[in-house]
């Protein structure tokens, strides 16, 4: 009998997205997994006397076919998913983590991959090679692989659990956002929003065959309804719907998943021998610990809570004297923040957004990456996608050589969750002599085109771009030996800085002029908007940080303690949110029920690091505009120190062979203005 066609388990170098059916999936992963554990156990049962080649790289390129499947499958339970994908995902994830584990608890692989790491100074290895051995060793040692056999099965237990309650909270979470509409059928109730969203939010009803109006709490939808509608009832409304994701008692409810999350993962620290799980994810972080952690979080909030109470004190006088507002609710935050906005700047969206077509943005980063880096990117229509919105590029240097395939996709869809992100299609290695080029994808959720406008970005939304964008040049101009050091395979406190420093040049004149052109006449984005742009950068910038500072408390909140105690998922947030507290609590939200940076996506004991990469690209930038902001030369010494260099050394050696010194807050304090310049 013939064996079923399968384009996944085919050689292919792009993604074959056409050829693939939901049907393949399983079937797929199944075979590479069995395929996967075929290498390892040749590697586990080599006869041939441990050496870093035949045991350490030879591990580090094994699975290969498995992690191509598993990027594709995944990517798109995130961009194009649906009730079949999400339920395979539950199916293989198990499967996944239990692979994982027996590779990781194999104990002759681990006797190899030990005597390699034991006699490391008897071996002529190079920085990235020691850094790999590093690297693998406590990959496995710190995953139990020096345990007990009794703890090794608990350990499994607990990475099954988890792996399914993970995703399980997601698909809630998209549940609760596809499920929500505002409907709305009276005009008066649209008043102060601006033409553009009106327009979506017809387009969406009739989508849905309905009359009027609909809102949703997809970000395009949701941002533009809380930043103008001015009936604060609907607003009202919106806001708790927003916040009440996973947290109704129903079926898609979060708290149990959230509660169970935070046990499991603190029982898995205890028993690698950690005191919390903080403490095991930070060992590998630049931040290390996380008192170190908590300081860091509490320096900020001592500079900026003072700055915030007065913003907030600032903002709180102006709705009392334009709508006679007594008390600020949550609901009232955007509105009121970009009406004051419009009266100290004269600046809102609807001057900006039509300087930024949404295809003027794409070659206005694509040239500031030229300018910086010599990279060309050429739309192609000969490679294949999973969605007819997905744009496709090559990319080459400066010499026509192949630096990168590129894919974007930039609107929202009922099978895309919330948010933006970079993925990565197949990894940059260099194997058999031959340097393979990385396959990256940046995701978005944009605003659509409509019948009469292209698709025109909020300025928000810019750096949105500006940001993924750079995650992607990490990813595209990786140039290392070993996949799993490659790219953005870095400490998760340095993952940040790459995009976050990016985002700078949305705000240089020199950058603007490239791309901020009229949609209908052509014409440049006057300079006195640039100025303004530049201007109003700071505006809030106290509240802004407070808010970040908040989430990042919260999420140690529940990785930095013994959570086991823990039965009030509400009175555990409000608690951790009280040093950060501005808006009275709404009793009907809950954050920690639909927070999947920490309870899906990776951030768990991590989400501070958005703030210590801001310390890290302000103080990148201030170099570029020292020497210039199109500086090749500063460009050169990023791009080979940071971008190209991936997680082959520790962070702080690669940024100060870059920099030359060590990254110091104040050029952060300084730009957010919450320390004199």
């Amino acid at each position: 009998m013939q064996p079923t066609y399968n384009p996944l388990l085919e050689t292919f170098d792009e993604a074959p997205f056409s050829k693939i059916e939901t049907k393949h999936y399983k079937p797929a992963i199944l075979e590479a997994i069995k395929k996967a554990r075929k290498e390892i156990d040749e590697i586990a049962g080599s006869k041939e006397t441990p050496t870093f080649e035949n045991t350490v790289a030879a591990l580090d390129f094994a699975g290969k076919q498995l992690d191509r499947v598993t990027s594709i499958f995944f990517n798109l339970n995130s961009a194009e998913t649906n009730k079949e994908i999400q339920q395979i995902a539950q199916e293989v994830s198990p499967l996944l983590t239990e692979f994982k584990n027996d590779t990781i608890l194999n104990k002759a692989l681990f006797e190899r991959v030990k005597k390699v790491f034991q006699e490391q100074e008897n071996l002529d290895l190079g920085v990235e090679e020691k850094t790999l051995l590093e690297k693998k060793y406590k990959a496995f040692s710190r995953n139990g692989a020096n345990l007990p056999e009794e703890k090794q099965q608990e350990l499994r237990k607990i990475d099954k659990q988890l792996s399914s309650l993970s995703l399980k909270f997601g698909e809630n979470v998209l549940e609760e956002t596809n499920k929500f509409e505002l409907h709305i059928t009276d005009e008066e109730d649209l008043k102060g929003l601006p033409e553009s969203f009106r327009e979506e939010a017809k387009s969406t009803a009739e989508d849905k065959g309905k009359e009027g109006w609909i809102f949703t709490l997809q970000y395009p939808s949701y941002i533009p309804f809380m930043k103008y509608i001015e009936n604060r009832e609907l607003r009202k409304k919106m806001a708790i719907a927003f916040g009440a994701k996973g947290f109704h008692g129903d079926e898609l409810d979060n708290q149990e998943n959230v509660l169970k999350i935070a046990k499991l993962r603190h029982q898995r620290a205890n028993l690698l021998g950690f005191k919390t799980h903080a403490h095991f994810v930070l060992e590998q972080r630049m931040a290390e610990t996380p008192e170190k952690v908590n300081d860091f979080l509490n320096e900020l909030l001592e500079k900026a809570k003072p700055a915030a109470e007065r913003e907030f004190a600032e903002l709180e006088n102006f709705a009392k004297k334009l709508d006679k507002i007594n008390n600020l609710e949550k609901w009232d935050a955007a509105y009121y923040g970009e009406k004051l906005k419009q009266e100290i700047f004269n600046l809102n969206d609807e001057k900006l957004k039509p300087y930024f077509k949404l295809q003027n943005v794409i070659e206005g980063v694509f040239l500031v990456a030229n300018k910086l880096y010599g990279l060309s990117f050429n739309e192609v229509f000969d490679v294949d996608k999973y969605h007819p919105d997905v744009k496709t590029y090559r990319v080459t240097d400066e010499y026509d050589e192949e630096v990168a395939l590129f894919y974007a996709d930039f609107h929202p869809r009922e099978g895309k969750r919330n948010g933006a992100w970079m993925t990565i299609y197949k990894q940059q290695a260099i194997e058999n002599g031959k340097n393979e080029r990385p396959h990256i994808s940046i995701v978005c959720n944009f605003t659509k085109p409509s019948k009469t406008e292209p698709s025109l970005l909020t300025f928000n939304e810019v750096t949105t771009l500006f940001h993924e964008f750079g995650h992607a040049l990490h990813g595209m101009l990786a140039n290392t030996t070993y996949p799993s050091l490659s790219g953005a395979n870095v400490y998760w406190d340095f993952v940040e800085l790459p995009s976050q420093v990016l985002e700078n040049w949305c705000y240089e004149k020199e950058a603007l002029q490239l791309f901020a052109k009229h949609y209908k006449t052509g014409e440049d984005i006057p300079m006195e908007l640039v100025g303004k742009i530049k201007e109003s950068a700071n505006f809030h910038e106290g509240m802004a940080t407070l808010r970040q500072l908040s989430f990042g408390m919260l999420d140690l909140s529940w990785h930095g303690i013994d959570p086991t105690g823990i039965t009030d998922v509400k009175a555990h947030e409000d608690k951790a949110f009280e040093p950060t507290r501005l808006y009275p609590d709404v009793p009907e939200n809950c954050m920690s029920t639909s927070f999947s940076h920490i309870f899906q996506g990776g951030y768990s004991a991590g989400y501070y690091s958005y703030k210590w990469a801001e310390v890290l690209d302000a103080d990148t930038f201030e170099y570029f505009q020292e020497q210039g902001i199109f500086s090749r030369e500063v460009a050169n010494k990023f791009r080979e120190n940071i971008l190209s260099r991936g997680g082959t050394e520790h962070p702080m050696e690669l940024y100060k062979r870059f920099r030359g010194k060590e990254p110091q807050p104040d050029a952060l304090l300084k730009r957010a203005g919450l320390i004199p310049n």
